[in-house]
């Protein structure tokens, strides 16, 4: 591609995964095993922002899920220190809900800095809309964004009518709805979370598993004001995903806000 399509616009990355050096390696080999894909890179910080710098990404998402309740604290702890370490990285905190103190959880992600929840319910083994989950969402309503994982045709934990339900029951929850709202399950997230307030959405592992006339119409559908990109990291490559965007077919002001403009204003921060 083109060097100065990267000039061109500025770039967010709003999906992206890292884990401790320690067990970096091994993180990422098991996400590979979960969804029976290659992984691009290791899920590294510095993994991360040396892939984004060759397309000129800006700012990226950092996330990481607790698979159990009592890594939650050391998983927010170490997200904080790498955002504190490098400040191109807006971090997210996680919780779960078989936590026994979530009100603590989310103190200590406020405490911390960091600018919403993570969930990953198929990770995690709960239903997005069950009453657990709804603790969670009772606490960080009108406080913090939600970012959750949706959507897959092995699990119906985070189904895109469980999200839908979420959203009935908290309208004034800010949920970011990963991958198009529904992973492998698109049609059926068009139909459940299209037109729906307060909800944005993340193309990241999605673009690779639709033609680009099938993305952009369901970028359209959701509003492109609502859509922003997202590699997924370590499991893209920034520069086929941003490849990949582009060929959905958008106006350069269109384009301006998938890259950017859309992440920006869904979590409140300055152009």
């Amino acid at each position: 591609m083109d060097k100065e399509i990267y000039s061109k616009y500025e770039i967010i990355d709003g999906h992206a995964h890292i884990f401790p050096e320690k067990i970096a390696e091994n993180a990422t080999i098991n996400i590979g095993k979960f969804y029976d894909l290659r992984m691009d890179s290791c899920g590294m910080s510095k993994k991360l922002v040396e892939g984004g710098s060759t397309i000129g990404v800006k700012q990226f998402l950092v996330c990481s899920t607790a698979t159990t309740p009592h890594q939650i604290r050391s998983i927010n702890s170490f997200i904080a220190k790498e955002c504190e370490l490098d400040t191109r990285l807006f971090g997210l905190g996680t919780t779960h809900a078989g936590s026994e103190d979530l009100e603590g959880d989310i103190g200590q992600i406020i405490s911390l800095g960091l600018h919403g929840v993570k969930l990953h319910p198929d990770f995690q083994k709960f239903d997005a809309d069950s009453p657990e989950a709804f603790r969670i969402y009772e606490l960080i309503e009108g406080r913090l964004p939600l970012m959750i994982h949706c959507g897959d045709p092995r699990y119906d934990y985070s189904a895109p009518q469980r999200i839908a339900n979420i959203h009935r029951n908290f309208p004034k929850l800010k949920i970011h709805a990963a991958h198009l709202g529904g992973y492998q399950r698109w049609d059926e997230a068009e139909e459940c979370l299209a037109g729906l307030d307060n909800i944005g959405f993340d193309f990241s592992s999605s673009l690779a598993f639709m033609s680009p006339e099938r993305a952009a119409e369901l970028v359209r559908r959701y509003g492109v004001e609502n859509c922003w990109y997202g590699s997924d990291f370590p499991m893209w490559n920034h520069a086929e995903e941003l490849e990949r965007t582009l060929a959905m077919g958008f106006s350069e002001e269109e384009n301006r806000e998938l890259l950017a403009g859309s992440f920006r204003r869904f979590y409140g921060l300055n152009g």
